[in-house]
């Protein structure tokens, strides 16, 4: 009996000992370091306080308005796309106008911000936008020293700044008063038409003590657009550590031999606009490179044009060249790799390989060994549609992987228009008929080509997020086509004043024989895309076998159908194109907003793919959402802002949902 007693007593004070070890576990903080959460961009979490069984009890925890929309009169009008970043206990965010804002992620109350004072009635030619902030830990100050760490925020009139992240001012050492002018040194900067033509949308990519940006640059314009040159900068002092041009400038550089001298030195663009990754344990910078200049004729930069629109893998400290893989040869479809390069570990064949996975506007993924750069899965060079405009040299093969399966269609007949009605339907039937159409590449013409996927994709910006325990990746993906024509240089400025086209866009490829313009086929009696629905898709991929698990439409589309129309249409789930990405969670769920004029945000089943919740937002979700936890409580963010360049309501908040607790919810905000 003593004996059991004693037992008792152990199994009792063993059990009292272990409370205090759970509330702590409980009340652990969980931050949200980078812009994708690593610097691979995963843009996964492991918390699961908010899962698959109570995700339906999420409501609004705080509100914080920043302040910031910009919709009256000039060129220029404000899309809120950041992704906050959580790191030591502070949130910090970009606004449309590049104001860094630092908050208490447990309540949304303001700290401190930062107004880089942007000229706002500017043309920026991406609107007014930024994506979000980065963060440097200098191991060589002391913690809480001014600057030990850093808030680095690229801008959209192409600044890089540097910020003390306890106070939020300029870091006085980095560069020219915590600032540096990334348009310095650009070869064709000089010959930019407008102000907003060089831009930076994105957060810049940290590793080690070097701070690396891409930029964003206006498309088709004209041949010698400014050059999308990669730099390095020192953390520290701002000072440039190293470059790396996609187009190649000289002989000593390999890509020289596969361009003409003269179309090398002319060509412009093939800039990385989208988030950078790093591999810190194997010092490797992982870039999306998009096309060179201008993207719909390429007459005046023959070749394949290496290394436009490929991923290109390069050694951190010296920034040469690792290896690289080109998704697009020779591009006249405006297909970029739009998205940030994802890294993870896959489980494959019995073997656990370091990968990386670009995807692109194709709506095809490619998954590489990103050590080695060879491909997981087999990729094969298949014969495509040849141009017949005087001068292309159109590839004759393009890359295709094997697996996984192409996420978006990429064939469209005549015979597969679609309309909600006969005279809507036949409309674009008639349209479709007398275009090219031989699926996808078919190049730009004359005539006219149909163009599948469009320019918006497949996947963009948006990305895709990736389960390293289920292996499963998540993407939004598009499902527009396009229509393009070339116009002869001599009839392109009557062609433009005399266009009574459905919003039809222009743009000059000015020193190129031929102009271009370009519109998205829907109808104009109702305004629906004249290919078959959905129209935006949430797609699930195995990433170990490389199969599709499921793939359902993203969007109400009644609810835009009827703010485009006005017309009294009901609710149908058809899907809607989105810009704004997608996370995921060991809760088993996938949050995402992102469709353009649909204020809500989910959360998917990611094993089905079934909707478990919808929360309603006070505009268009058009950013990627992240997700934490402060004193053992779980919030998940979205900036509700709308999109710069699609006609719906426009918003300055940053609304961050949990579960309910005894306290009401906050709001905060300017």
């Amino acid at each position: 009996m003593t004996s059991f007693r004693t037992y008792l007593l152990v199994i009792m004070v063993a059990a009292l000992l272990a409370i205090p070890a759970m509330g702590a576990d409980q009340s652990r903080s969980v931050e949200w370091p980078y812009y994708g959460n690593d610097p691979g961009g995963q843009r996964f979490s492991p918390l699961d306080q908010v899962n698959r069984g109570n995700v339906s009890q999420l409501k609004v925890a705080w509100v914080f308005h920043t302040g910031d929309i910009y919709n009256g009169p000039g060129p220029s009008k404000s899309g809120f796309e950041n992704t906050p970043i959580v790191i030591d206990g502070t949130m910090y965010i970009s606004t449309p106008f590049c104001r860094v804002i630092a908050l208490n992620p447990e309540t949304g109350t303001e700290k401190w911000s930062y107004d880089p004072e942007i000229r706002k009635d500017q043309p920026y030619s991406e609107g007014l936008i930024n994506r979000g902030v980065s963060s440097f830990l200098d191991p060589q100050r002391k913690r809480g020293e001014a600057c030990s760490r850093r808030i680095f925020i690229a801008t959209i009139d192409a600044r890089l700044i540097a910020l003390d992240a306890d106070s939020g001012k300029p870091c006085s050492d980095f560069g020219a008063a915590g600032t540096v002018n990334l348009k310095s040194g650009v070869k064709n900067i000089d010959r930019i038409g407008y102000y907003g033509e060089y831009e930076e949308t994105s957060p810049p990519a940290v590793i080690d003590d070097l701070v690396i940006v891409g930029s964003a640059i206006g498309d088709n314009r004209a041949v010698s657009e400014p050059l999308g040159t990669v730099r390095a900068f020192d953390a520290r002092t701002g000072s440039l550590r190293w470059s790396w041009n996609p187009i190649p400038q000289g002989p000593n550089d390999p890509a020289w031999k596969d361009w003409k001298p003269e179309d090398a030195l002319r060509t412009g663009a093939g800039n990385t606009w989208a988030p950078i990754s790093v591999d810190p344990q194997n010092e490797l910078v992982f870039l999306p490179v998009a096309s060179a200049s201008p993207d719909y004729y390429g007459g005046a930069r023959r070749g394949f044009g290496v290394y436009s629109d490929s991923l290109v893998a390069l050694h951190a400290q010296t920034g040469r060249l690792a290896w690289y893989f080109q998704t697009t040869h020779h591009d006249l479809w405006d297909y970029d790799n739009p998205s940030q390069p994802l890294l993870a570990t896959i489980r494959h064949n019995g073997a656990e390989i370091p990968a990386v996975v670009q995807g692109t506007k194709r709506g095809q993924l490619f998954v590489f060994n990103r050590l080695s750069g060879a491909p997981v899965f087999p990729i094969v060079e298949k014969p495509v549609p040849q141009s017949d405009a005087p001068g292309e040299e159109t590839s004759p093969t393009q890359p295709f992987p094997a697996l996984p399966p192409a996420l978006v269609p990429q064939t469209l007949t005549a015979d597969q228009a679609w309309g909600v009605a006969y005279l809507d339907r036949r409309q674009c039937r008639k349209r479709m008929e007398g275009l090219r159409s031989e699926g996808i590449f078919t190049p730009p013409s004359v005539g006219g080509s149909l163009i599948i996927p469009g320019n918006t994709g497949g996947m963009n910006w948006s990305g895709a997020a990736f389960d390293p325990q289920r292996q499963i990746l998540v993407t939004n993906l598009n499902n527009l086509v396009a229509e393009v024509h070339l116009i002869p240089r001599p009839q392109f400025k009557e062609r433009q004043n005399n266009s009574r086209g459905f919003d039809l866009e222009f743009a000059p490829q000015l020193g190129a024989s031929y102009g271009m313009s370009r519109t998205f086929m829907r109808s104009s009696l109702v305004g629906l895309p004249c290919n078959p629905p959905p129209w935006g898709m949430l797609a699930a991929v195995d990433l170990s076998t490389g199969q599709i698990k499921w793939s359902v439409p993203l969007g109400d589309s009644g609810a835009v159908v009827r703010s485009i129309t006005h017309l009294p249409v009901p609710d149908f789930h058809w899907g809607w194109p989105s810009l704004g990405g997608e996370i995921v969670t060991s809760g088993g769920l996938v949050f995402v907003a992102g469709v353009l004029g649909d204020p809500h945000f989910r959360a998917f089943d990611i094993e089905t793919g079934e909707v478990r919740w919808t929360g309603d937002l006070p505009a268009g979700g058009n950013a990627t959402p992240m997700t934490y936890s402060i004193n053992g409580r779980q919030y998940v963010v979205i900036a509700a802002g709308g999109h710069a360049k699609f006609n719906s309501p426009r918003s300055d908040s940053l609304v961050a949902f949990a579960l309910p607790q005894a306290s009401n919810a906050a709001i905060n905000g300017n």
